[in-house]
């Protein structure tokens, strides 16, 4: 269902009074109010265009004129079989939140075997059994008018993932958020929100990834938090592989206290239209992060990676390293700022964006950015975009090697310095199998739907 974007907000607004009426005794909570904030907000800020600077290359028109409908509770078991074992990397080792069009299920998911000093749940639960922890921390680094799709997500939060780890608590097994979109309504709206808290010298490995069961039209606006102690280390891989008729507006946070270490590994292979905003704020003395992507695009896929990395005090390093593969008439969009502060003496930033074009029609647009207010810092960026090597072809094609197999023995090469820094194995056996089969395929299976704008 379409609309003028003029009434996009008095649908949303009708949307939030339907879903008011069945929270109960919840409408008077704190949260609420938040909610309330939010859906007026986002009333007055309209979803961004592309005059807006940040969103000057990503039109998200097609998401302003649909009608989107928030994904009810789940009343009972999934209409149509719902299989998880594609994409849930089958380990046992692995604890597993699964989330059925935004809503937590019990029945797929595998929670068993939690040590103490560390909470997994949902955020429902955690909302019914630790409402002070979690209101203490949500939505304090991220504000509900940063864009429409951050006010959507709060207007409409009622589920997600909680993960909270005591002091100095070790988690050895990954904790995988698994979050599907089953297809049974078209133009649904999904929106989840997590929150991870790491306290003072704890250790864990977060997998979030989103899939579909079906190739069907949604959005899904995602909001991720991560609150990170002092001399934490927090590893974040985010696989995105959502229907090629999905939307997907994704936003992710990380707030690092003194001496901690953060990785975050994202790739996304789906979507029609995806945006990706992620800020890492670099708080406390000799914190360290790391940014790793990798898009993988054909026919008229948009992928949009837009990175903030914010050293906010001194001697802190951050590495990133960003890489798009286009295809068919693709187009990547990668925006990656780096602040250095006043006070953050000592820095020391890199920023590599490279991209791979496979077609003349795709398009990529790569834009690096350095601002820097101190002056003993050490910091470098750079971006690229090319195709592959003719003489490397032809090194490969003189040793026996078909044209179609040398060049998807280049690009997987390409991509390999991503995957390879993911250190969850059966994430990173998975993904192995995905980009060999994509590229065996064609490099995509499907096309997405044309629609004008």
């Amino acid at each position: 269902m379409t609309a003028p974007i003029h009434t996009t907000a008095e649908w949303y607004r009708s949307r939030f009074e339907r879903f008011e009426k069945n929270l109960n005794g919840e409408a008077s909570s704190d949260l609420h109010r938040l909610r309330r904030a939010a859906i007026a907000r986002l009333g007055e800020l309209g979803f961004p265009t592309t005059r807006e600077e940040e969103w000057r290359f990503t039109n998200v028109t097609p998401i302003a004129r649909t009608q989107f409908t928030p994904a009810p509770r789940p009343s009972g078991p999934a209409r149509l079989p719902v299989n998880i074992g594609p994409h849930a990397f089958g380990s046992d080792e692995v604890l597993r939140l699964v989330f059925r069009d935004g809503h937590f299920d019990r029945t797929l998911s595998s929670l068993t075997g939690v040590p103490a000093g560390v909470s997994v749940m949902s955020m429902g639960e955690a909302l019914q059994q630790q409402a002070e922890t979690v209101l203490a921390y949500l939505g304090s680094h991220i504000r509900i008018d940063e864009n429409a799709f951050t006010a959507l997500n709060a207007a409409f939060l009622l589920d997600g993932a909680f993960i909270h780890l005591s002091e100095g608590v070790e988690l050895d097994r990954p904790i995988h958020l698994l979050f599907l979109a089953t297809g049974e309504e078209e133009n649904q709206l999904l929106t989840p929100r997590n929150l991870i808290v790491a306290g003072a010298g704890s250790k864990v490995s977060i997998v979030e990834s989103y899939a579909a069961l079906r190739e069907r039209a949604y959005l899904t606006s995602a909001v991720t938090e991560f609150i990170v102690g002092d001399r934490a280390v927090v590893e974040h891989d985010k696989l995105q592989t959502e229907s090629l008729r999905a939307f997907h507006v994704g936003r992710t946070h990380f707030q690092l206290g003194a001496d901690s270490t953060v990785v975050s590994n994202a790739v996304a292979l789906g979507g029609r239209l995806v945006r990706n905003d992620l800020t890492a704020i670099l708080g406390g003395e000799r914190a360290h992060c790391a940014l790793n992507g990798l898009s993988v695009s054909a026919q008229e896929q948009l992928i949009d990676n837009h990175t903030t990395i914010d050293h906010a005090t001194a001697n802190c390093t951050s590495y990133e390293l960003y890489k798009a593969i286009l295809d068919g008439s693709s187009r990547g969009v990668f925006n990656g700022k780096i602040f250095v502060r006043k006070d953050a003496q000592k820095t020391d930033a890199k920023q590599t964006n490279k991209t791979l074009l496979l077609s003349d029609d795709a398009i990529m647009d790569t834009k690096p950015q350095l601002e820097i207010f101190a002056d003993d810092v050490k910091c470098t960026h750079g971006a690229t975009v090319g195709q592959l090597e003719e003489e490397q072809i032809f090194y490969l094609r003189s040793r026996g090697i078909e044209l179609d197999a040398a060049r998807d023995l280049l690009t997987f090469a390409f991509a390999l310095d991503v995957i390879e820094r993911i250190h969850v194995v059966p994430l990173h056996d998975r993904l192995d199998s995905m980009l060999h089969h994509r590229l065996r395929q064609g490099r995509v299976s499907a096309e997405p739907v044309r629609e004008k704008v």
